[in-house]
């Protein structure tokens, strides 16, 4: 549904980065509820029951948009590639370059495990860590979703280079690099959540979006998956090596979006 309604919201990387901002401001505010409600001195089964009101909120809307919008499709004035069915070869290489930013990147349970382990930061200010990554998240979402509208892939080229400083800042860091780290690493996972399946929606057939987006994500999620598994392994030996991995992982998916992109014009079309 974001993708059928980018074009008519402003573009496919502002409905995504709105999308995602919202998602973040959810992941903020939610365990700040049940903080607020633990705090109170009400137990962990009165503070989860908290969470149950957005819940119910959520479903409403998802059945609202469903009776709303049945066929979102139809959003869609002028459809990219109204006749084409098959996934076109743009589409597999650009997964292939999005799977190498996943391998590399490591997740946050790894990087607070460190940062405690190291002692670099006091315990309590691993949460807060997240909490600055993750206010990057959504702010920088809303940010680079506009400008990958207006610029195209070279946004994207630019943040993957950009993303890619995260593992030296936060594995070998002092508390102030670590804490630079850890906000790259939040625009990191903006990009990942906003610009990069932004990209994938002008590359299919309207009728083969749906089919699109769930194997670009099983592919992304399954390259995340053993790029985690490969870091963890990598940290048990040195940390060395895991910079090593993450940033070499990243900056090899460079090569392949300047390709995509020469293919895209700044809006997303295939050229």
């Amino acid at each position: 549904m974001l993708s059928h309604a980018g074009k008519q919201a402003g573009g496919y990387g502002w409905a995504f980065g709105l999308h995602e901002a919202l998602d973040q401001f959810g992941a903020m505010f939610g365990p700040l509820a049940m903080a607020v409600m633990l705090a109170q001195g009400h137990g962990y089964t009165q503070a989860f029951a908290v969470l149950l009101i957005p819940a119910v909120i959520n479903l409403s809307l998802v059945l609202i948009a469903r009776w709303l919008y049945p066929k979102p499709e139809d959003m869609e004035t002028n459809p990219s590639n109204p006749g084409t069915t098959r996934m076109p070869r743009t589409f597999w290489i650009y997964l292939f370059g999005a799977a190498l930013v996943a391998a590399g990147f490591a997740d946050y349970p790894l990087i607070a495990f460190h940062l405690s382990r190291a002692e670099v930061v006091p315990g309590n200010w691993i949460a807060i860590f997240y909490s600055v990554a993750m206010a990057v998240s959504g702010t920088g979402s809303l940010i680079l979703g506009r400008l990958f509208d207006r610029f195209g892939f070279a946004v994207l080229i630019l943040l993957a280079l950009v993303s890619a400083l995260f593992a030296p800042l936060v594995f070998l860091g002092s508390f102030w690099s670590a804490l630079l780290g850890a906000a790259i690493w939040g625009l990191g996972m903006g990009v990942h959540e906003s610009i990069i399946p932004a990209a994938v929606a002008p590359m299919v057939s309207v009728h083969r979006r749906a089919s699109a987006f769930g194997m670009f994500t099983a592919g992304y999620s399954f390259a995340w998956f053993i790029g985690s598994a490969i870091i963890g392994v990598l940290y048990d030996f040195s940390v060395p090596s895991v910079i090593a991995f993450c940033v070499v992982a990243q900056l090899s998916a460079l090569p392949v979006f300047a390709w995509v992109g020469r293919r895209h014009s700044p809006r997303g079309t295939v050229a």
